[in-house]
């Protein structure tokens, strides 16, 4: 008899897993892949070159207690993520910053004269519904079409207007030359790899897990008292209320036989190419090598669910299946696909350590 059984073995899940097992319950955690880690899975391939299979994963967060909790189980390697877009043929600082004004438009404007450029480009939107919204009320139609348009109508398959704000919000115009592409006060990724870091998460005595394994098959067959869902939502429910859409990626993995192919880890092309970005893996892990490992994104609107798509419509469907969640008290849902949202790593761990105490003063309310 498990108290828990966790189906996914991504975050969400494998955080849980660890917290609850080292309250002394016994865990079951399944996942239908074949490796631990969920999409943060990374792996050297026949070159020696760590990658991440499911595209670049890089760690930042604001909170101390998400980083010092994962810290437990990983050394960090300080690593600050740059990237450049390739815009009007040159390869210019994103998100845009002072920099990136200056080189497109051929000038030395300071912080606050550019200020001033941008508001005398900004088309004032009230009230901030979409995407569209939130960048032309910031920087305008010409860098709108320049940097967020195409690239997001590429990774969407929807036009900005059709999106709801959150997503671009995700992407701030700087006034300074600050070139990171998160601000971020932890920044940092897993020394050995996040693969690593997960084993360690996960090596509790009180942990089993299985691969390969779809949860149906084993949910009639073996016994546990309380059952954490991390997959999506509307499969939970056999799909009563409809499909919630995603957008998955086609990753295209190219091994060169160059010490670097690009200046920094990751070019977007907003504008050119099907491929939304490349990323260099070695940038990111600090490996030497003398070749590289290169990825291309392919935004794709089959395969794997990774980005639940911000539309009012979706959340809708996805509010009637929370609702009818509220009849099963012995599910958790959580994770980016069992609360259908955006989140990134650091939220996810954030999420399921919130959820961990919850459960555990349910616990302790049923035992007083």
């Amino acid at each position: 008899m498990y108290d828990f059984l966790i189906v996914g073995c991504g975050f969400a899940g494998a955080v849980l897993a660890e917290r609850l097992a080292a309250e002394g319950k016994k865990i079951l955690i399944v996942d239908k892949r074949d490796h631990i880690a969920g999409n943060a899975y990374d792996f050297y391939n026949e070159e020696g070159i760590l990658i991440h299979k499911y595209g670049p994963h890089i760690f930042h967060t604001n909170s101390e207690d998400v980083f010092k909790y994962l810290g437990k189980f990983t050394d960090w390697r300080p690593y600050e993520h740059r990237v450049l877009g390739s815009v009007d043929g040159q390869l210019v600082p994103i998100p845009i910053n002072l920099t990136t004004i200056n080189e497109l438009y051929g000038k030395n404007l300071t912080s606050d004269e550019v200020t001033d450029f941008l508001a005398s480009k900004a088309e004032k939107r009230s009230p901030i519904l979409t995407s569209e919204d939130v960048v032309l009320n910031v920087v305008g139609k010409e860098l709108y079409e320049k940097f967020f348009k195409g690239y997001t109508k590429k990774q969407w398959d929807l036009d900005p207007s059709e999106l709801d704000a959150s997503v671009t919000a995700r992407v701030p115009t700087r006034t300074n030359k600050d070139d990171r592409y998160f601000t971020d006060t932890f920044q940092a990724m897993p020394k050995n790899g996040y693969t690593e870091m997960f084993k360690k998460m996960l090596s509790h005595k009180n942990i089993s897990i299985m691969l390969q394994t779809d949860y149906r098959d084993i949910v009639d067959v073996i016994p546990f008292k309380t059952l954490i869902y991390t997959g999506p939502i509307d499969s939970y429910f056999d799909y009563c209320y409809g499909k919630l859409p995603y957008r998955s990626i086609d990753f295209r993995f190219e091994t060169l036989n160059q010490e670097n192919y690009q200046s920094t880890g990751t070019v977007n092309y907003p504008t050119s190419n099907l491929y939304t970005r490349i990323t260099e893996f070695k940038f990111l892990t600090g490996q030497k090598n003398e070749k590289t490992t290169i990825v291309y994104e392919y935004p794709t609107a089959e395969g794997d669910p990774y980005y639940p798509i911000p539309r009012k419509q979706n959340q809708e469907i996805y509010n009637q299946y929370k609702k009818l969640s509220e009849d099963h008290p012995n599910v958790y849902f959580t994770g980016r696909l069992g609360t259908y949202k955006y989140y990134n790593m650091d939220q996810v761990v954030a999420q399921s350590l919130a959820l961990f105490r919850k459960i555990k003063s349910r616990e302790e309310d049923v035992r007083e």
